[in-house]
């Protein structure tokens, strides 16, 4: 019965740590030669988290920006997406839950004298993007555009199953509504991962 109970005590550390390991705070410092930023997050509540971005090597008018967002940021890159050589920043994050779904929060520089939001669209609003999408998303960047993979489903809406495919979307940054940059999908792709 002793045995029992050590074990259990350590199956309760061990997922505590792994608990706080999937919601480690985000604290760290991107940058392209000597600009960039300094991102925060504390990756406390599933539901609202608030975010900070600092710029560094801006002009001194830059100002810190604060926001808070739904799900927890699991990742953030730097490349310049819009061609404009100054750095521009990309957060990924995930929404709690079974199924990953992700999403992106851009920020661009805008002549290292402020920054400004970069619209990441919903995948819901592509019929074409979304028949099968059930989440499971991974994001990264790829010589200045913004890869975006899941695997496909059946198009069931209960019981849907994986199809043994997976679909790629590359993004590019483009000039959107009223001057504001937004992420555009630009191709999609299907294949079967070996």
């Amino acid at each position: 019965m002793k045995k029992h109970l050590i074990l259990f005590a350590l199956f309760l550390l061990f997922a505590q740590f792994g608990l706080q390991a999937q919601a480690r705070k985000i604290d760290t410092i991107m940058k392209l030669g000597s600009v960039g930023f300094k991102l925060i997050c504390n990756n406390k509540n599933d539901d609202k988290n608030y975010v900070t971005i600092s710029p560094i090597g801006f002009s001194s008018g830059a100002r810190d920006v604060s926001f808070e967002i739904k799900g927890r940021v699991r990742k953030a890159e730097l490349d310049d997406l819009n061609n404009d050589m100054y750095p521009d920043m990309v957060i990924y994050v995930y929404l709690n839950g079974t199924d990953e779904k992700g999403t992106v929060v851009g920020v661009s520089s805008v002549k290292n004298e402020s920054f400004a939001g970069i619209a990441f669209p919903d995948i819901v609003d592509d019929p074409k993007l979304r028949t099968g999408y059930k989440g499971f998303d991974t994001f990264m960047l790829m010589e200045g555009t913004l890869m975006r993979r899941f695997p496909v489903f059946t198009a069931d809406s209960v019981g849907a199953q994986r199809t043994g495919m997976f679909r790629q979307v590359q993004y590019r940054v483009v000039p959107g509504e009223r001057g504001m940059l937004t992420f555009k999908a630009v191709r999609s792709y299907e294949f079967a991962k070996q």
